[in-house]
């Protein structure tokens, strides 16, 4: 081969090596944890997008599930001093802030630690994204910080095998959980899994009690399930009158009290998230701005 030619393939070696580095997928941006105290985690680029405001109300003003708020607030303190604690299940009624109590605990924790104590790290992982768990928990393992990791409206559909991956995140494979990480999550079942999908396994397995008690087991690995039932009219107007008093909202107690529950009528329902609603709606139309 003569020089030319050793030239014009030299040439179309370095062509297409550049081809392939560009399909190549950029490699993970490094973690910079100090940049804020929440994160949601990009499975696809393999990063932590920092969240500067973070959508949450105060906790104190949670009301109806003060029980379950305890419970937590408990099991989230513990953790964050390194401390035993348990993966949380928060499942039941839609509206009565199950997410938002996930948020309130974060930061109520992180407001009353101690001053030479890190801040604990709240990193939300979307649902579609839960078969990445073991990646981001291999970024996290070694971090100083202590991490929860948090699911919102959790569940599975028929044909859905990512729930494999929950559950070797949750307490399965060699390694186990990392010590500086907690998993919390949100559902509307007890069970994450339909009804009819566990039903379809005791009816096509070889062992039925074996395929039902794998799909069951996946709850199982939470330690703590709480759970959040539909409030009564009196839950409902103690969550009213306390977003109001903390927004000082310009309006008397008996119109409150009644476009409140004319509120409720109207949807048919009474919960947090009504509350919130009604709230939203009386301030615009007194011409109030909602403290952030």
């Amino acid at each position: 081969m003569d020089e030319k030619s050793i030239e014009m393939l030299n040439e179309k070696l370095e062509r297409l090596i550049g081809i392939v580095s560009r399909m190549a997928p950029a490699p993970s941006p490094e973690p910079c944890f100090e940049a804020a105290d929440c994160f949601v985690w990009q499975a696809e680029r393999g990063a932590f997008l920092p969240v500067s405001r973070v959508n949450r109300v105060d906790l104190s003003l949670i009301r109806g599930v003060e029980r379950v708020r305890d419970i937590l607030l408990d099991n989230t303190r513990r953790f964050a001093t390194g401390l035993p604690a348990n993966n949380a299940l928060l499942w039941g009624a839609r509206g009565m802030g199950k997410s938002s109590l996930v948020k309130a605990v974060h930061a109520e924790v992180n407001r009353t630690r101690k001053k030479a104590a890190l801040p604990l790290k709240l990193v939300e992982i979307h649902r579609e994204d839960i078969e990445s768990l073991p990646r981001l928990m291999n970024l996290v393992k070694t971090d100083r910080h202590r991490f929860i990791l948090f699911c919102d409206d959790l569940s599975f559909d028929h044909d859905d095998t990512s729930y494999k991956s929950l559950k070797a995140a949750l307490e399965g494979g060699v390694e186990g959980r990392p010590d500086n990480v907690i998993l919390y999550a949100t559902s509307n079942r007890r069970h994450l899994l339909p009804r009819d999908m566990i039903e379809n396994e005791r009816s096509t397995a070889i062992n039925p009690s074996e395929a039902v008690e794998e799909k069951v087991s996946l709850s199982d690995r939470f330690g703590l399930w709480l759970g959040f039932h539909k409030c009564s009219q009196d839950e409902y107007l103690a969550m009213i009158e306390g977003y109001a008093r903390y927004h000082d909202l310009p309006v008397d107690a008996e119109t409150l009290r009644a476009e409140a529950l004319e509120w409720a009528t109207t949807r048919g329902s009474r919960s947090g998230r009504v509350a919130w609603q009604f709230i939203q709606d009386l301030a615009g139309r007194l011409g109030r701005r909602l403290k952030a």
